[in-house]
């Protein structure tokens, strides 16, 4: 059935086509070729049938052939079962012994091997107990008795204190228990080696001192060993410490020498835990040294703390603190009047010049600042080296789980330590009281002594025998004393208080600095005019220009003490590379990187206030000075200027060269005198209102001018503009309006045809030059009426 089946499917799509054929004929012979198909399908069919049939005998001959082989087969199989049944079962009972045999072999042999072992360690002990024994007899042969104890205590505890041990080891000579001889033993070892190491400690023999710390190790004493090691270095740390300050001298204490003795206080100790370290690490193991550290740290919070209390005292710490608190700076006082004294003149005004306030203060002086300062160069130098000390122990610690938190690089020996306290107490908070004062008492103390430059002018022909910048002396008093706080306070290597110092500054540069200048550019300085319609002294002009020199000095001083500072711009990131110098002096790149990020806000927020102070200072001097003058170079450069009459190429003075000698004479002295970049501004000022007027005064000539007179005014204002940029080029951008104005008035009507196709009906574009167009529609139409009006 399966062969016809496949035969169906292989014959079906044959037929299926020939079928499909005949459905489809539409003639005759179609029909003939269709049937002519079938019937060879038909034949083809009938020949395979004939052919199964024929093949069916001799299939079913080999199926019964098949059944008999298989019944043998299965004959076959039930014998070989029962074979392998009967040899398996014998072989199995034969290996259930032989295992239970092997197993008990094993068993007495590790039995075996664990006997042995006990007897090689009860041997071992024996041996070790008679040797400590021995040892300590006749010969006091400590080194040896230490080392039998040492080998002893690598035998496990329950052989030394089991039955066995105590059968076998016992003998005439030792008769107790081994667990009791070595107990005995080590305890008589540990004083022994306690009154020899305290003998060898009080001789000051380091030799011997040293052998017996290596022996507490090796009878299991290594906390005793450690603790007598600690009391030995602190003893040492204490009576250099006392004899250091047995040498202080009577009455006022010198100014460096109790810094110099806590200078030497934390270097013996960094001295002695870098030297004994590598011993107590060889003999105690790994982590030992922390503990003698700890004993050392105590020693050194009592003698620095003692150090500390001497150096407060014999400094008067406490009543320069409370002096400086309590000084009035009346002098930074009486430069901000209340407001209702600045509506009435003042007649003497301390910031004139020749006032009392410039002159020196002949109040009693409450607080030298000097001392101050000797004070802050004390406190400096002793938390620098307070930083080293901090900086080297976390060095020696690390790795050890010391700390609460281990984001912090200090351990808590240190940190949370009785020294660190009174650091806290006698330096840190003192040095940032008295380093605010001692900064605003140094700008106090500047401007009491301020000075103006002398010998400037602004007469064009008179010289000026000093150089550049013309700035108030306060500025380079002020940005010396500011320079060496920020150096002194970030040597300290401490992150919290050069933080909250630098923050500190930042706010006496904007409530003391800032202000003074700003009072006396408003009330002192201030460029108006004695007499109405007249112009300001010219005294007062150029002391008020040597006030805006200042606040652009200062800012670029500061800049460059900020640079130093950081190692690098600090226009560039706030971040501290490896290999800087605030990284070299902070244990950590986070602290150098939060020291580096408050200089570069101090920097940015003076520059800030100070581009803010001098901006408005420039817009005075500009409105009460240079604008008025101004005004009057004008009037002088166009009088008598007729621009209807035709194109005088002959005319005796040229208007371009009447307006450079007036502008020389206005802007050429006050050049001399400004700083590059303020004089910068100015010029922007005075170039912003030229270009409005002289586009107005181009407007103003409707009607009032010919062809001629259109092409002549051209060149008039080219040689104006030339004369104004020839400084600076950038500036003829600000003369782009009255520059293509005139550009519109002189073109040929083809060029304005092209210029109208180009920009279209009022819409802005460029000319044919290319240039853009900041003139709308309207306003180039009416440019052009200007000559046809």
């Amino acid at each position: 059935m399966a062969l016809l089946r496949s035969l169906r499917v292989e014959t079906s799509p044959a037929t299926t086509t020939a079928t499909a054929d005949l459905r489809n004929a539409s003639t005759l012979d179609e029909i003939r070729t269709a049937l002519s198909t079938l019937h060879a399908q038909e034949t083809s069919l009938n020949q395979s049938l004939n052919a199964l049939l024929a093949s069916q005998a001799d299939l079913a001959r080999q199926l019964k052939q098949l059944d008999s082989l298989r019944a043998e087969l299965g004959q076959e199989a039930i014998a070989t079962r029962s074979i392998t049944n009967d040899m398996l079962s014998t072989a199995a009972s034969t290996a259930g012994p032989l295992r239970d045999k092997v197993q008990e072999l094993d068993l007495e042999k590790t039995r075996v091997d664990e006997t042995l072992v006990v007897v090689e360690q009860v041997a071992e002990l024996k041996a070790c107990v008679h040797g400590v024994v021995g040892s300590m007899g006749a010969p006091q042969d400590w080194e040896a008795a230490a080392g039998y104890v040492s080998r002893a205590a690598k035998i496990s505890d329950h052989i030394v204190r089991g039955s066995f041990s105590a059968a076998v080891v016992p003998s005439v000579e030792v008769p107790d228990s081994p667990w009791i001889t070595l107990e005995h033993s080590k305890e008589s070892l540990c004083q022994l080696f306690l009154r020899e190491f305290e003998s060898a400690a009080s001789q000051e023999d380091h030799v011997k001192v040293t052998k017996f710390f290596k022996l507490f190790p090796l009878i299991g004493r290594q906390t005793v060993g450690l603790d007598v090691y600690g009391r030995y270095v602190c003893q040492g740390v204490a009576k250099t410490a006392r004899e250091t300050l047995k040498n202080a001298p009577a009455g006022k204490a010198d100014g460096f020498f109790y810094t110099n003795a806590l200078i030497k206080l934390l270097k013996h100790v960094m001295q002695i835990i870098d030297q004994h370290g590598t011993l107590v690490e060889r003999h105690y193991g790994a982590g030992n040294m922390v503990k003698v550290i700890e004993r050392l740290q105590m020693e050194a919070d009592v003698q620095g703390g003692i150090i500390l209390d001497s150096w407060s005292e014999a400094r008067g710490v406490e009543k320069a603190l409370m002096d400086a608190k309590s000084y009035p700076f009346t002098f930074l006082l009486q430069s901000f009047p209340p407001p209702t004294r600045r509506v009435t003149p003042r007649v003497s005004s301390p910031a004139t010049g020749a006032g009392a306030r410039d002159g020196p203060n002949h109040e009693d002086e409450v607080v030298s600042i000097t001392e101050v300062d000797s004070l802050l160069s004390d406190v400096s130098t002793m938390l620098r080296w307070w930083s080293l000390y901090t900086q080297f122990i976390a060095e020696k610690c690390k790795g050890q789980k010391i700390a609460e938190d281990d984001a912090s690089p200090i351990p808590n020996v240190v940190l949370k330590s009785h020294l660190s306290r009174k650091v806290a107490e006698k330096l840190t908070t003192p040095y940032h009281l008295l380093m605010v004062f001692f900064f605003r008492r140094s700008i106090e103390k500047a401007f009491q002594l301020n000075e103006y430059p002398n010998g400037l002018s602004l007469t064009l022909n008179k010289p000026i025998d000093s150089s550049p910048p013309f700035i108030i002396t306060a500025i380079d008093d002020i940005t010396f004393v500011l320079n060496a706080i920020i150096q002194k306070t970030v040597s300290t290597a401490e992150k919290n208080l050069s933080v909250a110092i630098i923050a500190t500054l930042g706010q006496v540069l904007s409530s003391h600095f800032i202000a003074v200048v700003k009072q006396k550019l408003r009330d002192d300085f201030y460029p108006k005019p004695v007499v109405q319609g007249g112009f300001p002294p010219e005294d007062k002009i150029i002391a008020f220009i040597a006030l805006i020199n200042s606040l652009d000095m200062a800012s670029e001083y500061l800049d460059c003490i900020i640079s130093n500072n950081l190692g690098f711009d600090s226009d560039g990131p706030h971040v501290t590379s490896r290999g800087s110098r605030l990284h070299d002096t902070f244990l950590s790149m986070g602290d150098s990187d939060s020291v580096a990020a408050s200089l570069v806000d101090l920097v940015s927020s003076f520059t800030s206030q100070t581009t803010e102070l001098l901006n408005n200072g420039v817009q005075v001097l500009f409105i009460q000075v240079v604008k008025p003058r101004l005004h009057n170079v004008l009037i002088q450069t166009f009088r008598d200027v007729n621009y209807m009459e035709g194109d005088d190429r002959a005319e005796a003075d040229p208007t371009p060269e009447k307006f450079e000698r007036g502008w020389d004479q206005l802007m050429r002295p006050i050049s001399r005198i400004m700083s590059p970049r303020s004089y910068a501004v100015l010029l922007d000022l005075a170039t912003r209102h030229l270009a409005h007027v002289l586009e107005k005064r181009v407007w103003g000539y409707t009607g009032r001018m010919s062809a001629l007179g259109a092409i002549r005014i051209e060149r008039d204002f080219s040689g104006i503009i030339s004369v104004v940029s020839r400084g600076d080029y950038s500036l003829r951008d600000l003369f782009s309006r009255v520059s293509q104005v005139l550009m519109v008035v002189n073109m040929e009507e083809d060029e304005w045809e092209e210029l109208s196709v180009l920009t279209g009906h009022g819409r802005p574009g460029k000319g044919s030059d290319g240039i853009p167009m900041v003139l709308t529609g309207e306003e180039r139409t009416r440019a052009r009426a200007l000559t046809t009006a």
